[in-house]
């Protein structure tokens, strides 16, 4: 391999950015420079390449053949790509904490939270007021449902 082609191929798997996820086909006229992640059924000059990532430069198509971890920015939809291993994931954020400006406002899913029932005095509305929060808070995956 010659320093220039490996550079394309550092260029293609450093810093990803892919004009499509999944793509079987290659397009007809694609710029010098431009990236893809080939799908899983590849036809054309992307036969034989799935799940790649095919970078266009001068000559043809350059191939990176994808590993578990490799991340790239899908264009399209402005979401990381992610290959789990078996396939590439778009928009999947995994972690086990979110923070921001050095505060925890997300951590792991807690146990759920029951919704009240009963009582000696009910006040519908303060009632309502809960569930609806409880149901929020469980639509956001905050708490188990």
């Amino acid at each position: 391999m010659f320093h220039n082609e490996a550079l394309r191929l550092i260029d293609i798997a450093v810093a990803a950015a892919v004009e499509t996820v999944g793509a079987n086909a290659p397009p007809a006229s694609p710029a010098e420079g431009q990236c893809f992640i080939v799908g899983s059924a590849p036809t054309g000059a992307w036969a034989g390449h799935a799940r790649a990532m095919a970078g266009y430069a001068a000559g043809g198509w350059r191939f990176v053949a994808a590993t578990a971890g490799m991340r790239a920015l899908d264009k399209i939809s402005g979401q990381t790509a992610t290959f789990d291993g078996a396939a590439w994931v778009v928009g999947t954020v995994k972690g086990a904490k979110l923070e921001l400006a050095g505060s925890q406002v997300v951590g792991a899913r807690l146990a759920a939270v029951a919704n009240p029932s009963g009582g000696a005095s009910v006040d519908a509305e303060a009632r309502a007021a809960i569930v609806a929060i409880l149901d929020r808070l469980r639509s956001h995956g905050l708490i188990a449902p």
